[in-house]
């Protein structure tokens, strides 16, 4: 089967990795991959993979709808490993201290304790999102002032915050969940390959809605990159399972929807801590204070 590819071109790699993030995270219908590189420099340019099943017409209105003003051109492509070609072009990105790559940079990298290879996959989540990139940002600052001890990564996608939350925290107990058994596989494997796999919990789950996810006041770090709805009607069961004083780091909100977000949560008792906005879109740091 062959692919559609629908192909933009960016100025710069702000523009490029903001236009990457809208493309994965909010175009409907969403693509098989995204990926960037350079075409010059200094301009970059954008593709994101699209079934062969979806219209073309379709996918150009979807794209001009969320991107007004940003020309797209669509067409088809041969068949081939989609997922093998948007590898090739993802770079490593550094988050703090951890390297996130893919298996065609592993020998570059090098076998780094912070360094993190996964592959673009069928499941959410490396660090050319700006969502995933901003949780690790606050994995990293937050590890490096508090000791935390139990871990909670809530649509952990493809794993890469629970495995950046267990080599942060080598002492921690880590949890992972996703409503996906898809995620969960590609998560659960990604860990092996980290060498996390025997500290993670891995749980297919809705929100906390299993027994090993349900217990009072359980965990002192919460990373939930998910999206603004879902994370406000988590609000409550947040609360019950973070005790006073944990830390949540909420992400996969457009900045307009930051103040909602965060008002919910003030509602159950969190404080803002720190927030950071990346191309568009706001990762939430708060503390339970009551």
């Amino acid at each position: 089967m062959g692919q559609i590819k629908a192909r933009l071109g960016a100025k710069s790699y702000d523009e490029g990795r903001s236009l990457s993030s809208v493309l994965s995270e909010a175009l409907d219908p969403p693509p098989l991959a995204v990926s960037m590189f350079e075409d010059g420099p200094p301009r970059h340019v954008v593709e994101a993979y699209f079934d062969d099943t979806e219209d073309r017409a379709s996918i150009a209105a979807a794209i001009a709808a969320l991107l007004p003003g940003v020309a797209a051109e669509i067409e088809t492509v041969p068949d081939e490993n989609w997922v093998a070609v948007s590898q090739a072009a993802l770079p490593p990105v550094s988050a703090g201290r951890f390297v996130v790559h893919g298996s065609h940079d592993a020998a570059r990298i090098g076998r780094r304790i912070t360094a993190i290879l996964i592959d673009a996959g069928e499941a959410f989540g490396t660090a050319h999102h700006a969502t995933t990139l901003g949780c690790l940002h606050a994995i990293d600052r937050l590890t490096r002032r508090r000791n935390y001890r139990n871990v909670l990564d809530l649509g952990t996608g493809s794993g890469v915050l629970a495995v950046a939350a267990a080599q942060a925290l080598p002492a921690a107990r880590v949890a992972a969940s996703d409503n996906d058994p898809i995620a969960i596989e590609v998560a659960a494997a990604n860990a092996r390959r980290n060498r996390e796999g025997r500290r993670i919990g891995f749980h297919v789950a809705e929100g906390f809605r299993h027994p090993a996810l349900r217990h009072a006041h359980a965990y002192d770090l919460v990373i939930a990159n998910i999206l603004a709805n879902p994370l406000i009607a988590l609000a409550r069961d947040m609360r019950r399972a973070v005790r006073i004083g944990g830390d949540i780091v909420l992400s996969g909100l457009l900045v307009p929807q930051a103040a909602e977000v965060r008002a919910a949560y003030h509602a159950q008792g969190f404080a803002l801590v720190q927030r950071e906005d990346i191309a568009g879109w706001s990762i939430l740091t708060l503390r339970r204070r009551s």
